[in-house]
């Protein structure tokens, strides 16, 4: 894979609707933010919101890469991700594709520092996959793999490896591997892309900025693109609130370029649907003030 294609996946996932995201949240859970008992600034808590959204959408992103590297490069065949349970519960695989011979299953993960409670909640749920996929390949060798892309931590590892070891004696026809960072390519003998992987990671990592900078009028045509079409309830509940509009919305849009835009955007928007009126009255107000 190009570096341009891996960071092109990473800054997509990752920094994409990342605004629309928080001002949802601002939306929904306010005293998260401006709450008295909250050992922060709303500033602060903004930051942490934006910062914990990257790391949750960090391992998104490397189920892309991953994704693209065994059916781009390593040449194996798409499965559809989503399987259903005998009563009926979607479950998504991470990673499921075959060859001529075999079919492969990846339950993806980032890193491995769970507690017990989430490493036994983690594992049955490897388990009810693997369940339902050797019912459904009954004729076909199944691999099945628990994956940790970060080698750094392996908190869990004995753990994994002793009931991984159990449940390849519950089946037959069915092989279970425990792997670490570069591990899974050594599995599937393609070693040199696990160091293609880490060389582009290093590269991103210099490129994008130490922490997200929360005044988004920094680039208030952008910002405005990425929210305009959130529900205007949604955004009568935060401009009605001076407490929100001062501690946050401010914070976030300093200037009130963004702000003028989307006035000017609901108040289009008023002409044709009325559930814009408010909105666009309530904002106007607070951009006169």
């Amino acid at each position: 894979m190009k570096y341009k294609q891996f960071s092109d996946i990473l800054n997509r996932v990752i920094f994409t609707e990342n605004k629309k995201k928080l001002i949802e949240n601002i939306a929904k859970y306010p005293d998260r933010y401006i709450g008295l008992f909250r050992a922060t600034k709303p500033s602060t808590k903004i930051l942490q919101n934006l910062l914990q959204s990257q790391e949750i959408r960090f391992g998104d992103a490397f189920e892309e890469i991953i994704e693209k590297y065994f059916l781009d490069d390593f040449g194996y065949k798409s499965l559809d991700k989503n399987i259903l349970t005998e009563e009926g519960e979607n479950l998504a695989l991470d990673q499921y594709f075959e060859d001529e011979s075999k079919v492969y299953f990846i339950e993806q993960k980032i890193r491995d520092d769970h507690d017990s409670t989430k490493k036994r909640g983690q594992l049955e749920n490897f388990k009810k996959k693997l369940d339902i996929l050797v019912n459904k390949h009954k004729s076909k060798p199944i691999t099945g793999i628990f994956y940790f892309i970060d080698p750094a931590l392996k908190k869990n590892n004995a753990y994994y490896r002793i009931e991984l070891e159990k449940l390849n004696q519950n089946y037959s026809n069915i092989s279970l591997h425990l792997c670490y960072g570069g591990e899974l390519f050594i599995l599937f003998h393609k070693e040199k892309y696990w160091e293609e992987i880490l060389q582009h990671l290093e590269q991103w990592k210099e490129e994008i900025p130490e922490v997200p900078n929360i005044n988004f009028d920094l680039d208030s045509v952008t910002s405005f693109n990425e929210i305009k079409d959130l529900s205007p309830t949604l955004y009568a509940k935060i401009f009605s609130n001076d407490r929100i509009y001062n501690s946050i919305v401010l914070t976030i849009f300093p200037e009130k370029e963004t702000l003028k835009l989307l006035l000017e955007h609901f108040k289009t928007k008023a002409k044709s649907q009325s559930k814009y009126i408010e909105v666009a009255k309530l904002l106007e107000t607070k951009l006169s003030n």
